[in-house]
């Protein structure tokens, strides 16, 4: 089981390189993938997001390659055409503030845009043959942080299982307890409105309508069944997000109709219980992958 959350970066220098990855995620119904390479790195974007869609299915997802080489071939081009239409432009700026145009700095028309232009030759594959490795390192670290924190996540899953487990085996335990208490009841009504002249066919016919009626035995047996298949995902699918949320909905359907039905105080605190650990652990699916 994998969190959703993780960070892995790396950084390495190699001859005139210097090259830092790094990775961020937090949560994401679906995969949300954002590459974020340099411009001359782009014919590269679907490799590498095939290499970490083959580990990654959920999360929001930002990975960064920033690479910096100081000894990389540059070409300087003057467009001295455009200097010109900036000077001339400029200069009718400097007569209308009583300027003299012969004051405007060269540095002022080189720093307009286009007017020196840099372009630097580079081969994608050369340079990601640097940045591999690191990509790698970084990427590694960013799955093992995913899977320590997921290891954190599904002990807590698997804590909240147990007390469901335990909620569905209280309701179990109470089912004959609660024929008796019914029988009780049925009873006392009886005695109260005729007295001694109890009728124990109809006591018994009263107890039957009533546990026909508040019976819950059908929906602890499906609330069982829901929590055993969702154990089994914890448990076996490296990948549960989805399911365990599916699972729960299930569950939590079965929770509501026996509380519908209750009437026992007993019962109410069982059901109360097991509706916070199965909303803890939908909002902790929201985190796994």
């Amino acid at each position: 089981m994998n969190s959703m959350t993780g960070y892995g970066y790396k950084e390495a220098i190699d001859g005139s390189s210097e090259i830092s990855v790094e990775f961020r995620s937090v949560n994401s119904r679906f995969l949300d993938l954002s590459v974020n390479i340099p411009g001359f790195m782009n014919p590269l974007e679907l490799d590498i997001r095939k290499r970490i869609c083959e580990k990654v299915t959920r999360g929001k997802l930002d990975m960064t390659i920033r690479l910096h080489d100081s000894s990389s071939d540059a070409t300087v081009t003057a467009d001295t055409k455009a200097a010109v239409r900036y000077r001339d432009e400029i200069a009718k700026v400097a007569t209308a503030l009583g300027k003299s145009a012969d004051d405007i700095p060269l540095s002022l028309i080189i720093a307009q845009e286009g007017v020196l232009n840099v372009s630097h030759s580079y081969d994608p594959e050369l340079y990601w043959k640097k940045v591999e490795p690191v990509f790698e390192d970084a990427f590694a670290q960013y799955l093992a942080s995913r899977e320590r924190e997921g290891g954190k996540l599904k002990e807590d899953l698997l804590s909240k299982l147990d007390t469901l487990d335990s909620c569905a085996a209280s309701l179990r335990e109470f089912q004959p307890e609660m024929e008796s208490r019914f029988r009780e009841i049925i009873t006392a009504k009886f005695k109260e409105l005729v007295g001694d002249r109890i009728d124990e066919n109809k006591i018994l016919e009263e107890t039957a309508a009533m546990l026909i009626k508040y019976t819950v035995n059908e929906e602890i047996v499906r609330l069982s069944s829901h929590l055993e298949a969702l154990r089994h995902e914890i448990d076996t699918n490296p990948l549960p997000g989805k399911r365990i949320d599916f699972f729960c909905q299930e569950a939590n359907r079965e929770v509501n109709t026996i509380g519908s039905k209750n009437q026992f105080a007993k019962i109410s605190q069982i059901v109360v219980t097991a509706k916070d650990a199965l909303e803890n652990i939908r909002e902790q699916a929201k985190n796994v992958e």
